[in-house]
C-alpha cells in the first residue's frame, strides 16, 4: 500500500498575530514549540516525537477571518488519551474563558469545539479503543449519534 499516505504530518493555518496565536495554542491546549520566528511562523505539537503539527504563519491584523460554511479549513481534532484528560481540558477551557461552540457525542467519540483567537476551528476529542466501538463500518451513521458512553462536566 505504498501509494497511500502513512498518517496526517501537519496542519499549517494563517494566523493574525503569530506571538499571540502562539501563546494561545500553547497556553490552552499545551502544545510545545519548536520553533518560533517572531512575525513569520510557529512550530508546534502536542506529540513531542513529531517536529510539528501545526504551523502558524502571520497573515497580518488585517486578514479577513475564516467565514462559516465556505469552502477551507471547518476545525482540527486534536485527540486525548482518556476522557478524564477530556474533562480536564474542558474545565482548563472553562477556566480561561474559551467560548465553547459545541459539545458533541459522535458514539464512538465526543468532541468538544471551539475557536482560536482568529476563529480557525479546533475540537479536542476522545475516542474509544476501536475493540469497543459498536461495529465496524458505518461508524458515522445516525443510530450511533449520542449513545451517553461520555458523561462529563458537559453535561450540566
Amino acid at each position: 500500500m505504498g501509494h497511500q499516505p502513512k498518517y496526517l504530518g501537519h496542519v499549517n493555518i494563517f494566523v493574525r498575530n503569530v506571538e499571540r496565536s502562539h501563546r494561545w495554542y500553547a497556553e490552552v491546549l499545551g502544545l510545545h514549540t519548536y520553533g518560533l520566528r517572531p512575525g513569520q511562523v510557529a512550530f508546534l505539537s502536542a506529540d513531542l516525537e513529531q517536529s510539528h503539527e501545526i504551523a502558524l504563519v502571520q497573515a497580518g491584523e488585517d486578514a479577513l477571518a475564516p467565514q462559516a460554511r465556505h469552502v477551507g479549513l471547518n476545525h482540527m481534532a486534536w485527540m486525548m488519551s482518556s476522557l478524564d484528560d477530556l474533562k480536564e481540558l474542558y474545565q482548563r477551557l472553562k477556566d480561561k474563558g474559551v467560548p465553547i461552540r459545541q459539545v458533541a457525542d459522535h458514539g464512538i467519540s465526543i468532541g468538544i469545539y471551539f475557536e482560536d483567537p482568529d476563529g480557525n476551528g479546533v475540537e479536542v476529542s476522545y475516542e474509544l479503543p476501536r475493540d469497543q466501538w459498536p461495529r465496524q463500518e458505518r461508524l458515522f451513521a445516525e443510530d450511533l449519534v449520542e449513545l451517553g458512553h461520555f458523561p462529563g462536566p458537559w453535561d450540566h
